[in-house]
């Protein structure tokens, strides 16, 4: 028989998943337009990801509350007290990603529409490296999954190297004058996609600790 309290927790710790799943999936949206809009060169698709950011802060700070409110109310022990606490800094570097997907919406705004396709590199493969970081550390909490959760570092290293590659081509080519200002657009670019990668790689650190109560640094 399950005892009231249980039953409580039980949903309360399943609402605290859901939200930060929706968190998740809202922080990838706003990724997926903003890579849009630089390779389509739309401007009102990259405002509208800088507007809808006020909408994953929002939830960011609903989830930190109903953290505090259920370890207040709840008092939670051992792996769910664990649970709580890791959702509380799962939820910052989700709002953190979507801080990224905005300033990649801002740069956006300041390059030039005729500005060729090719000049972007290895980004699109970037952000498809970091939103499936994203993705899989997300998941990895979700089936609380500690090998899924470890598995990260080695997709860190690639969207690394991707970087690095990035940085030294775009040095080559900043000897031509002209493409100096808009070289510089595309390695700020690259460094939050980059970033995306590192706060994926801080998300499965935390979810090793909800299931182990041991921090690591896997990355």
């Amino acid at each position: 028989m399950t005892l009231p309290h249980r039953s409580v927790l039980d949903r309360e710790l399943n609402e605290l998943r859901d939200k930060t799943q929706q968190l998740a999936s809202m922080v990838d949206n706003a990724l997926d337009k903003a890579m849009t809009a630089l390779q389509t060169r739309n401007i009102a698709l990259a405002q509208e990801v800088i507007a809808n950011d006020e909408h994953v802060n929002a939830l960011r700070f609903d989830i930190e509350k109903e953290c505090l409110r259920v370890l207040a109310t709840q008092q939670p022990a051992a792996r769910d007290l664990r649970l709580v606490v890791a959702t509380t800094h799962i939820a910052g570097e989700l709002e953190r990603i979507g801080d990224h997907a905005c300033s990649i919406a801002r740069v956006i705004e300041l390059l030039e529409v005729e500005q060729p396709i090719s000049t972007l590199h290895k980004l699109p493969k970037m952000a498809r490296r970091a939103r499936t970081m994203v993705e899989s550390s997300i998941n990895a909490f979700l089936a609380q999954d500690a090998e899924q959760a470890y598995a990260l570092a080695k997709r860190e290293d690639k969207l690394d190297r991707n970087y690095d590659e990035l940085f030294h081509e775009t040095l080559l080519e900043m000897r031509d004058d002209e493409y100096i200002e808009r070289a510089n657009y595309l390695l700020w670019i690259g460094r939050h996609l980059e970033r995306v990668g590192d706060r994926s790689t801080n998300i499965a650190e935390r979810v090793i600790f909800m299931l182990t109560g041991e921090f690591v640094e896997i990355a």
